[in-house]
């Protein structure tokens, strides 16, 4: 089962990132449900400001997707047009001509962690399966999020149900049935 992110800790990796830069490519990619190499290879004419989505071409399987674009993502990366300019690639390397590595991402992934003080075996990758979760608790319902996700197999997107809080937490342990019991440790 994948490990997830909670609101507060996505929250705190945004708030310790304090290079523009980084914290766009941690806010879009959490806030698209990206994988590493779709932010990656994400080009300046993905972003759909006026319909609020992103295009992910090429993605996993060849296949070109569409996914949700974040308010607070898009003033976020509006910052960082303004200051960078990216021309072909939103993420471009020093080079202006190639996109940044996944390697990069990574690491800008790992400093935030640790800075967060995140001790969760986590990667960039947890921040999609964070997206789903969240996703999944605010009542989105799994076609939806299997859109979003691309994935092909609704099977592939269950994997969300026994990750998520929603359900479980209105469940109450035995232990808690009787009155007696409380208070006893």
């Amino acid at each position: 089962m994948p490990v997830v992110l909670d609101r507060t800790e996505v929250e705190a990796l945004f708030s310790v990132t304090k290079n523009l830069k980084h914290k766009a490519i941690l806010m879009i990619t959490y806030s698209s449900g990206l994988r590493l190499s779709e932010t990656a290879h994400l080009k300046v004419s993905d972003i759909d400001s006026k319909r609020m989505m992103l295009r992910i071409q090429q993605s996993k399987g060849g296949k070109d997707r569409y996914s949700i674009l974040s308010n607070v993502a898009l003033n976020v990366l509006r910052q960082y047009w303004r200051k960078y300019r990216p021309k072909e690639w939103l993420f471009p390397r020093h080079r202006e001509d190639k996109q940044i590595s996944a390697r990069s991402i990574q690491k800008i992934f790992d400093r935030a962690k640790n800075l967060a003080n995140i001790a969760k075996p986590v990667t960039v990758h947890t921040l999609r399966h964070s997206f789903a979760t969240h996703l999944l608790e605010a009542g989105i319902d799994l076609h939806h999020i299997q859109l979003l996700l691309g994935h092909k197999s609704p099977k592939t997107t269950t994997v969300y149900l026994h990750v998520s809080r929603k359900d479980l937490i209105r469940i109450v342990s035995p232990l808690d049935f009787t009155s007696t019991s409380n208070n006893n440790f």
